[in-house]
């Protein structure tokens, strides 16, 4: 997939309608230092209203599993989570599932090698070269932020000891935000390990969490800034971000003064309305670094008795945070999705797309 390029008009906030483009280049393909393949793709959001913002999306076996489709071993215990309840006896086999039922522990396990990866490619190495480990520090963001394993990442690639400072920022409900109707609250900011003149030393931030409207990482990359005035990048790590979440991103007073990049896992995602929270996958194949991939996942979804392809609601963020900490509220959160959009269960997609053992 070559260069490509996609505009967009968001107008529901008639306070502050944003037009902008996305502009992707080629992908490139590189080896990390296990050789394992991976692909990269430069692209960058702009507009008459947002700042540029630089993104990075990378391809590789992990985020492929991670965002469509893998070959997983489904065994009793997983048909009981998803509520299969007559598969509780089923011998272990291999099934294909999309990415939003990698669930808990398997999640992160998949994630760790996904990171592994991506801190190996060249964006990365030319990047940490600039700079000694007192520089970086990473900012993992409560609760999804915490299994993404990124000082893991840099230590398993680079033998870097990065410091750790937990975050938990969330949203609340606040009826005069526009839109959205919530507000960030930021209640843990654990940075009292580090002395003055640590925090003076830091000038990378690596922040950690997904971007659906971008609230959240807007208002942590605010206060990252204030607490650590020398910083010169904050590199966020979102496995998974909306266009309008980065929009956000890129109309901050932070964009401005500090060199702010994002990496994103295989493709951007769409905000659905009416709350724009829940994001799918954009069909066109531009958007994507192996548009077979999106096009077996969309098959893997099937339609309803409407004809409606479920893959244009049946997004990849599903529950974010739950899918790792909680995977029968991630199973409850589909559903309740599935069954107002589709008249579905995920167990009956799930159920229709089984092989026989």
């Amino acid at each position: 997939m070559g260069n490509f390029s996609y505009k967009f008009d968001f107008l529901e906030d008639i306070g502050n309608p944003i037009h902008g483009e996305l502009q992707f280049e080629s992908p490139v393909p590189y080896l990390d230092d296990r050789n394992r393949r991976g692909v990269f793709r430069k692209a960058t959001l702009g507009g008459r209203n947002i700042q540029d913002l630089e993104l990075v999306f990378y391809d590789n076996d992990a985020t492929a599993s991670f965002i469509y489709l893998r070959e997983a071993i489904v065994n009793g215990k997983f048909m009981d989570i998803v509520g299969l309840q007559a598969g509780k006896a089923q011998k272990p086999n291999k099934q294909t599932l999309p990415g939003q039922l990698c669930l808990g522990p398997e999640r992160s396990a998949l994630i760790g090698d996904a990171m592994m990866n991506i801190f190996a490619s060249p964006v990365m190495k030319e990047t940490l070269k600039k700079y000694d480990q007192h520089n970086l520090a990473v900012f993992p963001i409560a609760r999804e932020g915490l299994k993404y394993q990124v000082a893991d990442a840099l230590f398993t690639n680079y033998g870097l000891y990065c410091d750790e400072v937990v975050l938990d920022a969330h949203h609340v409900f606040d009826s005069s935000v526009p839109v959205y109707n919530r507000a960030v609250e930021l209640t843990l900011f654990k940075d009292k390990d580090l002395d003055q003149q640590q925090k003076e030393n830091i000038t990378v931030a690596f922040l950690a969490d997904s971007i659906a409207s971008g609230l959240v990482m807007k208002e942590v990359i605010a206060r990252v800034s204030e607490r650590f005035e020398n910083l010169e990048r904050i590199e966020v790590v979102a496995p998974l971000a909306t266009i309008r979440g980065l929009c956000r991103l890129a109309q901050a007073e932070t964009a401005r003064r500090i060199h702010l990049r994002v990496h994103i896992f295989e493709t951007i995602l769409n905000a659905l309305p009416p709350d724009f929270y829940y994001s799918a996958h954009f069909e066109d194949p531009g958007f994507h670094i192996r548009p077979e991939m999106e096009k077996a996942y969309r098959e893997w979804w099937g339609v309803d008795n409407k004809g409606i392809e479920i893959a244009e609601t049946a997004c990849a963020g599903y529950g974010w945070s739950e899918v790792f900490y909680s995977p029968r509220k991630q199973i409850q959160m589909m559903n309740s999705q599935l069954l107002s959009r589709h008249g579905l269960t995920i167990a009956d997609i799930v159920t229709r797309n089984l092989k026989s053992s």
